[in-house]
């Protein structure tokens, strides 16, 4: 399928592993003009490298901002005045009893997870409107819906994200720009690998029967009883920035595995 993305521009935050990697790559094998984001230097240059030879697409730049800081996030706007597509993919998590979660915590968790998102749309949805076209999409969780007593200051931060989609994409009522929200289920991007390596060690077990566990106590009503794979959620979004997706707005699109135990 032609999904008409040559030639558009899109920035993906986050985007030097995991679930960001995974959308960039695909985003430029459809021959988008694509921008990797991440922390340092030397992962941003090794993530469009890999890109670059994997996807035979010479458009793969990248843009090093740590979104705890507003003045880079104000650097990376000055070098990217505008865009076609922004995936607002960058989040921090950390499993935490709710008594030891401080209010610095908090203040990081809705700084990177929420604000960095809200920064971005603020400085390219009205330049999107002007053009009558855009893509927007937040990568939430299914911990939006159904809050991770292990983590709940990340839940909160999800379902705030899912607040502020919903609001913009009342904003964009008889234009050609849309506005969603995607929710993965958990995740084998580089930290869920940790944390289950961490907790396989923990308990003596190996990663397969740790994550065999996982899904039995932690995550009883996933479906498919498996971590998704970063490509799984990929997918979903590169429909979803296309011009093909076009009756799609203001949705919170599940790609949880069937974790979320709704029919809607």
């Amino acid at each position: 399928m032609e999904l008409q993305l040559k030639g558009k521009t899109a920035l993906i935050t986050g985007s030097t592993a995991g679930i960001g990697f995974a959308i960039a790559k695909s985003l430029a094998k459809e021959g988008a003009n694509v921008f990797i984001n991440g922390r340092t230097e030397s992962r941003v240059k090794s993530a469009v490298q890999q890109i670059e030879q994997e996807t035979n697409n010479e458009n793969v730049q990248g843009i090093v901002a740590d979104f705890s800081d507003v003045k880079q996030i104000d650097q990376l706007i000055a070098q990217l005045p505008e865009v076609d597509i922004l995936v607002n993919n960058v989040a921090v998590f950390e499993p935490k009893p709710f008594a030891e979660i401080t209010d610095a915590d908090w203040f990081k968790f809705f700084e990177i997870n929420v604000l960095s998102g809200v920064r971005l749309s603020r400085a390219y949805f009205d330049k999107m409107l002007q053009k009558n076209w855009g893509r927007i999409i937040f990568i939430s969780s299914e911990s939006a819906l159904q809050i991770p007593e292990e983590m709940i200051h990340y839940g909160v931060s999800k379902t705030a994200q899912l607040a502020v989609a919903r609001g913009l994409a009342e904003l964009t009522k008889g234009t050609n720009v849309t506005v969603n929200s995607v929710l993965p289920g958990p995740t084998l991007s580089e930290g869920v690998t940790g944390f289950v390596e961490a907790l396989a060690k923990q308990n003596n077990k190996t990663e397969k029967e740790m994550e065999s566990e996982f899904f039995q106590t932690m995550r009883p009503t996933s479906i498919i009883k498996r971590f998704l794979q970063p490509e799984e959620i990929a997918n979903m979004v590169t429909y979803l920035v296309s011009p093909l997706s076009s009756a799609t707005n203001g949705a919170a699109l599940r790609a949880d595995g069937g974790l979320v135990k709704t029919a809607v």
